[in-house]
Order: C-alpha cells, then structure tokens, then sequence
C-alpha cells in the first residue's frame, strides 16, 4: 500500500465532523438569514447545544441572567459570536493535541488556528468581504491536514529537512516530494469528505498560494495573509513554521500595507489576553 493510499485509510477513519457544521456554513454568509435559521440548526445537536450553553453562561461572558435555550444565547452574546463558538468545538476535536512531526507541543496548532481564524475575520471584516464567516472556518481548520500527515512527517522529517535545507525547497513542496501529498492538500481532501462547499475546499487546500493565480481570490489570499501574520507574531512556528514562500503580491491585492499589518499584529496583540480567556472556556 502506497503512503497516499494509506493516507486516505487515515481520512476515512477521523471521527466525523458534526453534521450541524456543514449545515451552519450553508447559511452563515447569507445575508437573507436569520437568527432564528441558524439557532434552529445548532438546538438539533444536543451536545454542541449543551457545550454552547456552559459556555455562554460562563464567566467570560459574563451574563445578567443564564442563557437557558440556544435562542437566548443568540440574543445575549450575538449571532456572529454564537457561530463562531460552535467552529471553536469543532476545531478543537480536529486540531487539539500535539504534533510531534512539526514539532507542535499540546495545543499549540489549536492556539495558533484560532488566532489565525480571529485575524482573518477581522481583516475581512476591514475589507468588507461578504463571506467573513467562512472565511473564519477556513482558517480555522486549514492545517488539520497536519494532524493526519503528522505521524508520516515524523518518519520522514531527516529526508524533509534536507530538501528545505540543502535544495531550497518550501517546507510543504519537500512534504509532497517526499510523502506524495502536502498538509494543505490533504486538509482540501479532509474538507471535501466532509461536503464542505467547493469555495471552502478551495481555500483550505491553497491557503500557502502554492499558484500565484490564487492571489486574485480574496477570501483566500485573507487567509493567507493572517497565517503570515501569525507566523511573523511567532505563532505556529514548528519544524515547518518559516520554511515557505513569502508573496508580497497578496497584500497588494487585498490592499493591505506594511503599515496596516503592525496596525493588525497591534491591535491583536492586545487582545491576546481575551484570546486566552476564548481558549480556556472554548
């Protein structure tokens, strides 16, 4: 069996993601929704229900009074928040734990997923792109493909590093020089057994721009941009962390300066301690 065949095997047995994500991102970006359509989705899962509901009457929200049913949880803390909550659950499921391949201690992919999903949204949401909310999920399980390739970067990190090291290559071209498949093309086939839509495969699976014609898509190049951003706060820096190709012509597309990334990398650095808190009750 060949290392991509036995890759899929691993695919295939991940526990599934909950059928309330795929339905959540069918309407989240729609701007006919309503409240009552997504609450109405998430209440049919009784135990995201139950983890929504201990977390939303948590002391970080702070609430006057309890939120007894996922509708006043919607009410008290926002729609926009409410979703982004239960994509927290899950993205904890697929990326928590270590990744000793990447060199990614307990909860460090999760930390930095997350701080690259809040990036993401912010900068879309500075942009005034419509599909800010996906655009936060995509960041937010765009490397689950190393929590598969994992095991296999391990066994093969002595021909991976010298690749980067002595042929120049990015990390991710030596990952599919050596083990057939990158993370970011495993994570696009991880994302496609899952139905999400085919944008969101789309962004998953180009999220380092491995085809410059990638930087004419927004949502992916805003992707993109908040994983540099991170990197350069020396979040998720691992084995791989600044072994791939910088391009400048993102920013230039989206309209982001050099400036306007200290102003991001500022002004959520000073919200590090709220992205603490998120963390220990998500």
């Amino acid at each position: 069996m060949t290392s991509l065949q036995v890759l899929i095997k691993e695919i295939k047995n991940l526990k599934p993601i909950p059928a309330v994500v795929t339905s959540l991102l069918g309407i989240v970006d729609d701007p006919n929704a309503s409240m009552k359509d997504i609450t109405k989705i998430i209440q049919y899962d009784p135990a995201i229900t139950a983890d929504i509901l201990r977390t939303a009457n948590s002391a970080y929200f702070g609430l006057k009074h309890p939120a007894e049913t996922i509708e006043e949880a919607a009410t008290m803390i926002g729609t926009d928040q409410l979703v982004d909550l239960v994509m927290l659950k899950v993205s904890a499921q697929v990326t928590n734990g270590s990744q000793e391949g990447y060199d990614l201690h307990e909860g460090a992919l999760w930390k930095y997923s997350v701080s690259s999903a809040l990036i993401a949204k912010q900068v879309a949401g500075q942009l005034d792109l419509p599909n800010k909310n996906s655009i936060f999920t995509a960041s937010l399980l765009k490397d689950m493909g190393k929590t598969v390739l994992n095991k296999f970067v391990q066994d093969a990190f002595e021909k991976i590093y010298n690749l980067v090291i002595n042929e120049n290559f990015s990390f991710m071209e030596a990952e599919k020089q050596i083990i057939g498949v990158n993370h970011a093309e495993l994570g696009g086939m991880i994302a496609k057994m899952w139905q999400f839509s085919p944008k969101m495969v789309g962004i998953i699976r180009n999220h380092h721009l491995t085809s410059e014609t990638m930087v004419r898509d927004k949502d992916i190049a805003v992707v993109y941009l908040s994983d540099c951003i991170c990197m350069m706060m020396g979040m998720g820096v691992g084995a791989d962390g600044l072994a791939y190709r910088f391009h400048r012509q993102a920013m230039e597309h989206i309209g982001i300066s050099a400036e306007d990334t200290l102003k991001i990398i500022a002004e959520f650095t000073c919200r590090m301690g709220e992205v603490e808190a998120l963390l220990k009750v998500a």
